[in-house]
């Protein structure tokens, strides 16, 4: 298998985002339009372009030179894309930490696609990476999100008011980290 690719199942891939996704990537936000509205920022009609997707994606491919973020889709057998899962904001120095965002194609829901890309995540930034530690915040009623990542190892650190603006709003958000050099039995165990 290429370098950078992880299977999912059977029918998905997970692969870092390349040149030429542009043409991919619109139809998949297009056709979840509705399903990530209340999870994102509020997206300008020129977003879902294929131009706009392209010039996001020569983006992507630029900060993953540079080490600022990693950003992957998840692929279908048939070719189409069924979600993102991004390592973001990568900072090293004394802290060695990324943010972790993802998402899954309305039609791929409740397969198991957001947890098995997030453990795939996990041991890519532990092992690639070598990263101390990933953090993600949730939308306080994104429950779904939280399961995946609580089953995931993370840990619930506390409540950002007002952290990000998702569908036109200053919104709350739990905060999560996973620390990534310990064993998941390590951190739930207590002395």
């Amino acid at each position: 298998m290429d370098a950078g690719i992880l299977r999912l199942d059977t029918e998905h891939i997970l692969r870092p985002v390349r040149r030429g996704d542009g043409a991919a990537l619109s139809p998949a936000y297009l056709a979840n339009r509705e399903h990530l509205a209340p999870w994102e920022p509020t997206r300008s009609e020129a977003f879902f372009s294929v131009d706009s997707q392209e010039q996001h994606v020569q983006q992507c491919v630029d900060d993953a030179a540079s080490g600022r973020s990693i950003r992957f889709v998840i692929e279908s057998g048939d070719g189409e894309i069924r979600g993102r899962m991004n390592i973001n904001n990568i900072v090293r120095g004394a802290f060695w930490s990324a943010d972790l965002g993802y998402w899954v194609d309305r039609s791929r829901l409740h397969r198991g696609l957001a947890s098995r890309g997030v453990a795939q995540i996990i041991e890519y930034s532990r092992a690639e990476l070598r990263l101390h530690r990933l953090q993600a915040a949730t939308l306080l009623h994104n429950l779904g999100s939280q399961r995946v990542l609580l089953g995931n190892g993370f840990e619930r650190i506390g409540m950002a008011p007002k952290y990000l603006r998702i569908a036109g709003e200053w919104q709350d958000h739990l905060l999560f980290q996973r620390l990534l050099e310990e064993p998941l039995s390590a951190r739930r165990e207590g002395p």
